[in-house]
């Protein structure tokens, strides 16, 4: 399970899913069936039958935590260096503009702290920090907003079809007639 913030479980919470896998382990071991696990602990059948699985193949052993799915290769203090970066600005960086793509942001980190990332990764960084993605305005900067409603008011409403009237049968003549 991952989380927008904090990128994943807490360690209370990894502590609290390993207990109702080694509760499920001792459930297993007097004999329930997958279906009674799933309904006891109120989780998929999907999900019990991994448990099981991975019960009968290494025991209860096998249904402790082995701590969270990815580990950050970067520690607290490249974290907070790699924040001041992309607070500088892609144009501190080299790059004429000032758009961060993941794709800038991965050659950031493999450049300062030789760490390669995947896109997605790079994604899983960044979400894991509190950043987000922005999205820039689709505006012509030519765009005149005056000029436009002037338009609307005076050339769109010569320009536009009018609209038909209500022929009789259809649903626009019914609705006139039921006032």
């Amino acid at each position: 399970m991952r989380y927008a913030t904090g990128g994943g479980l807490t360690a209370a919470e990894q502590e609290k899913r390993e207990q109702v896998r080694m509760a499920a382990a001792d459930r297993f071991a007097q004999g329930w069936a997958q279906v009674e696990v799933a309904e006891e602990f109120r989780v998929t059948r999907k999900t019990a039958s991994r448990w099981y699985h991975a019960w009968e193949l290494g025991g209860t052993a096998a249904l402790r935590s082995r701590g969270p799915a990815s580990r950050c290769r970067l520690g607290p203090v490249d974290i907070a260096r790699l924040e001041a970066i992309l607070r500088r600005g892609p144009q501190a960086c080299g790059w004429e503009d000032q758009r961060w793509t993941l794709a800038r942001v991965r050659q950031v980190i493999a450049r300062t702290f030789g760490q390669m990332y995947t896109l997605a990764g790079v994604w899983t960084l960044l979400d894991r920090y509190g950043w987000s993605c922005q999205l820039p305005a689709r505006r012509a900067s030519e765009r005149d907003d005056g000029a436009v409603e002037v338009w609307k008011a005076q050339v769109w409403s010569q320009v536009k079809a009018p609209r038909r009237p209500g022929t009789p049968g259809s649903v626009s003549s019914m609705r006139q007639g039921r006032d």
